[in-house]
């Protein structure tokens, strides 16, 4: 189901700051009440293979993202004492050392779930254990959403779990998105910073596809 549109989901769930300590971090609140965009995104397992190029990839580009005013998230099921030790272990050994934005624990997968973004295959409730039996891996794709000021989600995407993402793509998505709230224009494909954008009406679309011949 698809959230764009949506306000992001009311839930307060466990985090771990760059020095162990304990957070709980609600991500609505975080924009509304910070006036500040949040830049959220999922991956599957901490100690794994693409997860620490992506979580390094989102840390070199932490200053482009503050100077937008954007806070970024990295969030898994793992629980904070794994978040912890992942933080404590160096770059050239698969570590995360040197990451300083909060990890979200989603260990209850509260939020995962209302997100709808954890590898499940199927459930079947199992009689003889009295319980439901879940097949799948039961964490998270690699699933981004962007929040705007208000809290609602204005971009998401969920890649499969060997698809590693391009944070400059993020970039570009947070600087077309402010450029629609500061100028009520819209921005046409592969819009960029600097480029020319479009009024929402039938002669700005067609004068900006004549400059296209």
């Amino acid at each position: 189901m698809a959230l764009v549109g949506k306000k992001f989901p009311n839930i307060t769930v466990d985090a771990i700051s760059e020095m162990g300590d304990n957070l709980r971090i609600n991500v609505l609140e975080e924009a509304t009440k910070n006036n500040k965009k949040v830049l959220l995104f999922w991956y599957p397992k901490d100690f794994t293979f693409v997860c620490p190029t992506e979580l390094h990839a989102f840390q070199a580009a932490l200053g482009e993202f503050e100077k937008r005013n954007t806070m970024v998230i990295g969030a898994s099921c793992d629980t904070n004492e794994v978040h912890f030790a992942w933080l404590n272990t160096a770059k050239d050994n698969g570590g995360i050392e040197g990451v300083t934005y909060p990890l979200i624990a989603d260990t209850t997968r509260n939020l995962s779930t209302a997100l709808g973004i954890l590898d499940i295959e199927s459930t079947e409730y199992n009689e003889e254990l009295d319980q439901v039996v879940i097949e799948g891996s039961n964490v998270t794709y690699r699933a981004t959403y962007l929040v705007d000021e208000t809290g609602k989600i204005f971009h998401e995407a969920v890649n499969d779990m060997p698809l590693g993402r391009n944070v400059n793509e993020f970039l570009r998505l947070i600087d077309a998105y402010t450029h629609v709230q500061t100028h009520g224009e819209v921005c046409p494909a592969n819009w960029e910073e600097g480029k020319e954008a479009m009024n929402a009406d039938r002669n700005s679309t067609a004068e900006y596809l004549a400059k296209l011949n």
